[in-house]
């Protein structure tokens, strides 16, 4: 009963508390429309994920965690914007509960990525086509395991900022991308069902990204 007791007093105390923690809180100010030029992403915002189809049953997903990308932005033309990213193959990471096998260190053997031999992943833009008021399609070159290939990407502007006085990035804005590619045209073929059956691990790969990329406020010029 006393700490059933010192519970209900805590929350009572935490009730209370929040609404003045709140109204001592400055107020967000946002400076909208986020200027041209260098952005890089901000590493604690982004996401990328990839989906195969596993046996017929599931889509299974997994991630990289080691990733970088820089984007010359230019809202006013949206043509002329540029991207290009890095991806560290030895940082895929799976939902494998088990410490044996070590999941994560298979799909980097010879069999799939061959990391030791292929340890990075890039992929360059080279075109920018608009397909809506805030979507477009980037096409570029992907490297993977030693192979270059043309891919596209369905690209997403979320919006985004020139600033705002709790965000000490600078410039702020967002984009969510998806795209698929097939494996095996980049010689990563181990495990493809045969014709007629889904007995194995599918040959499209469906990639998810979600990225945010900042761009540092101007330091005031020097008196």
């Amino acid at each position: 009963m006393k700490t059933c007791f010192s519970g209900l007093v805590a929350a009572a105390a935490l009730a209370f508390a929040v609404p003045a923690f709140a109204a001592d809180m400055p107020a967000m100010t946002v400076t909208p429309n986020p200027p041209a030029g260098a952005y890089t992403l901000d590493k604690t915002h982004g996401s990328l994920l990839f989906r195969v189809n596993h046996l017929g049953f599931s889509h299974y997903t997994a991630r990289f965690t080691r990733f970088d990308a820089q984007l010359q932005f230019d809202p006013a033309k949206p043509e002329a914007m540029h991207v290009s990213a890095t991806v560290d193959a030895t940082s895929i990471q799976t939902d494998y509960p088990n410490p044996k096998p070590n999941f994560d260190k298979e799909l980097q053997s010879k069999s799939w990525l061959d990391a030791a031999a292929f340890p990075k992943m890039t992929f360059e833009s080279a075109t920018v086509q608009k397909t809506g008021a805030n979507t477009a399609k980037v096409s570029g070159n992907l490297t993977l395991h030693g192979v270059t290939k043309p891919v596209s990407l369905d690209i997403t502007y979320n919006g985004g900022y020139a600033g705002m006085n709790m965000d000490p990035g600078g410039s702020r804005i967002g984009f969510s991308a998806r795209g698929v590619l097939k494996r095996s045209d980049f010689g990563v073929a181990f495990g493809i069902p045969a014709p007629g059956t889904t007995i194995g691990v599918g040959d499209d790969v469906e990639v998810i990204i979600e990225a945010e990329f900042i761009k540092p406020a101007a330091k005031p010029a020097k008196p």
